[in-house]
């Protein structure tokens, strides 16, 4: 296969193959890419050249509209060998739902191809100031020549954008509304400004993008979220993406815990073992963590699965179900991130904290990704569902919560 074919996935299982593949060649060098901040172009033209791209992209326009429990486990091994590259496609299939629900027929004939062709999706949503998005100051505006709209604005943790052929922008017209438009990465006045620093996840060039008076052709243009009315499964799949990447890291992070303790770490003084590996309370302490793994996979293929009903039924009781079992999935998988990624110090120790061993990025990369959003408010919402009869809306600006439908 050349750098100008890309292979079509047709299936649940060659997807999961595929990314299996991928995932053994971005292990290689993933700690010198960290270290050095080399930005990894060469593995997304593999990741678009084995089709990874297209992998949800609905079976009536040639895809292989894989189930979102698939896409987890996607994600899983992309995030096991690189939290980075798993990433930096996270916002293109979470994009990739709304297109499924809310574009229209010429969009989807669009977009659809060009996906499966390796075509991939950035991001630029949030803004300075942490903005809510009916606050954004990214403007909107109809083209003065009547030839679809002009864009103005600045954005910040772009994820992804320095990579994409197209980058979805979010922004709100003269009435208020909100919309989201694909701009193509090279329109005049884009410029995207590779400025990420943070100490984690420090290869998703998650920088800046300012667009100045960026012309784009209607067809690209979609109603926000918050415009469509009920709730639909497009911020569960993006939570899920990101939950996938967290149990990824923790997995990577279990696994050289136990590999270190079998090959390098000393048993801890007083604790009477000969070795690491028969130190009573590291014993514990492993056998912990991965109870805590397995109960957060369960809880995240539990949640997948329910999405997949969802999206089927689009039924708002099933959707409602499906935002519960995300929360749940995505406090799960925050805490056995960190709590690896930590742990992993304490049982090996000095040894560990080694530059050779570039062990300290697994929790460098959980702290990082993990702070998309606050899993302390994911408990409240918890309590709200199971005392007040209250669900999470993803796009209430104001009370983030709505009366749960089973309850009405």
């Amino acid at each position: 296969m050349t750098a100008t074919q890309h292979a079509v996935i047709r299936g649940d299982r060659e997807a999961v193959d595929a990314a299996r593949l991928l995932a053994e060649e971005a292990r290689e060098g993933a700690a010198e890419r960290d270290a050095n901040r080399v930005l990894p172009w060469s593995l997304l033209d593999r990741f678009s050249a084995a089709g990874l791209a297209g992998i949800t992209v609905p079976r009536a326009h040639g895809g292989a509209d894989v189930s979102v429990k698939t896409l987890v486990e996607v994600f899983i091994e992309l995030a096991d060998a690189d939290p980075a590259l798993a990433q930096i496609p996270q916002n293109h299939f979470a994009v990739m739902e709304r297109l499924r629900l809310h574009g229209t027929a010429e969009q989807q004939a669009f977009f659809y191809p060009r996906f499966l062709a390796g075509d991939r999706l950035g991001n630029a949503t949030a803004e300075p100031g942490d903005k809510r998005p009916n606050e954004h100051a990214t403007a909107i505006r109809p083209d003065p020549a009547g030839r679809g709209y002009r864009i103005t604005g600045r954005k910040v943790y772009s994820t992804g954008a320095l990579f994409a052929q197209w980058i979805p922008v979010s922004a709100v017209d003269e009435r208020g509304q909100g919309w989201v438009v694909f701009a193509p990465r090279e329109s005049a006045g884009i410029e995207v400004i590779d400025d990420w620093d943070s100490f984690g996840q420090r290869t998703t060039a998650s920088g800046t993008v300012v667009f100045d008076d960026v012309p784009v052709d209607a067809l690209y243009a979609f109603p926000s979220a918050a415009q469509v009315k009920g709730l639909d499964t497009t911020s569960s799949v993006s939570q899920l993406i990101h939950a996938a990447i967290d149990l990824g890291i923790a997995r990577r992070a279990i696994a050289d815990t136990i590999r270190m303790l079998k090959a390098n770490a000393n048993p801890a003084r007083g604790s009477g073992a000969r070795s690491a590996t028969e130190d009573t309370l590291t014993l514990r302490e492993i056998g912990k963590l991965k109870l805590h793994y397995t109960a957060a996979e369960v809880l995240l293929t539990r949640a997948a699965q329910a999405a997949d009903a969802a999206r089927v039924a689009q039924d708002q009781a099933l959707i409602e179900q499906t935002l519960i079992a995300v929360t749940e999935a995505k406090i799960l998988t925050t805490e056995i991130s960190l709590e690896a990624g930590s742990k992993l110090f304490e049982l090996v120790g000095t040894h560990s904290t080694l530059n050779r061993y570039a062990l300290d990025r697994h929790w460098r990369n959980a702290r990082t990704h993990t702070l998309h959003d606050g899993v302390r408010w994911k408990y409240v919402a918890l309590g709200q569902y199971h005392l007040n009869d209250l669900i999470p809306d993803p796009w209430a600006f104001g009370h983030p919560y709505r009366p749960r439908v089973a309850a009405e």
